[in-house]
C-alpha cells in the first residue's frame, strides 16, 4: 500500500524551491521542532532559520535551508513562505563563513548606525547554513 502523502509547496521571496508530495516535513516552530504528517490538524505559524526536512513520496529525502518564514498547514496541502530559501546542496560554505564573520564583527564594534536585532538575526542564519552545511557532509 502507498504511503500516504500531502502536497508540499516550498516558496521564497524569489522562487519556488519544491512543489510536490511529501509524506512528512520536519521544520522548526517558533515553539520548537515540527513534524507534519498527511491529516495534520490546520495550523499557521512563524518558523525559524535551519532546515526543512522532506520525505518525499517513495522515501527519498530532502533539505532545504530556510532563513525564516511562516508554515501554513491547510487539507491536503501545506505551504512554507520562507524569507529565504535554498536547497541544502546550493549552500556555499564559505559565503555562510563570511557572513557569519562579519555579523561577529559588527557585533563586537557596533558603529553609529548598530541595528543589534539586525545583526543577532544575521549571525543565527549563518551558523544555521553552516551546521546544514556540516551535517550533508556526514
Amino acid at each position: 500500500m502507498a504511503a500516504m502523502t500531502v502536497h508540499l509547496d516550498v516558496v521564497s521571496a524569489e522562487k519556488e524551491i519544491f512543489s510536490g508530495l511529501v509524506e512528512t516535513l520536519q521544520v522548526t516552530g517558533s515553539e520548537g521542532e515540527l513534524g507534519i504528517h498527511p491529516g495534520h490538524a490546520p495550523l499557521i505559524t512563524a518558523i525559524k532559520p535551519g532546515m526543512v526536512r522532506l520525505v518525499k513520496q517513495h522515501g527519498e529525502e530532502e533539505m532545504i535551508y530556510v532563513a525564516g518564514g511562516v508554515l501554513e498547514v491547510q487539507p491536503g496541502i501545506v505551504t512554507v513562505l520562507a524569507d529565504t530559501a535554498v536547497r541544502a546542496e546550493d549552500l556555499d560554505e564559505q559565503s555562510a563563513e563570511e557572513a557569519k564573520r562579519r555579523a561577529e564583527e559588527h557585533i563586537a564594534n557596533p558603529g553609529a548606525d548598530f541595528n543589534y536585532a539586525e545583526a543577532a538575526q544575521e549571525l543565527a542564519e549563518a551558523i544555521a547554513q553552516l551546521r546544514l552545511i556540516q551535517k550533508l557532509r556526514k
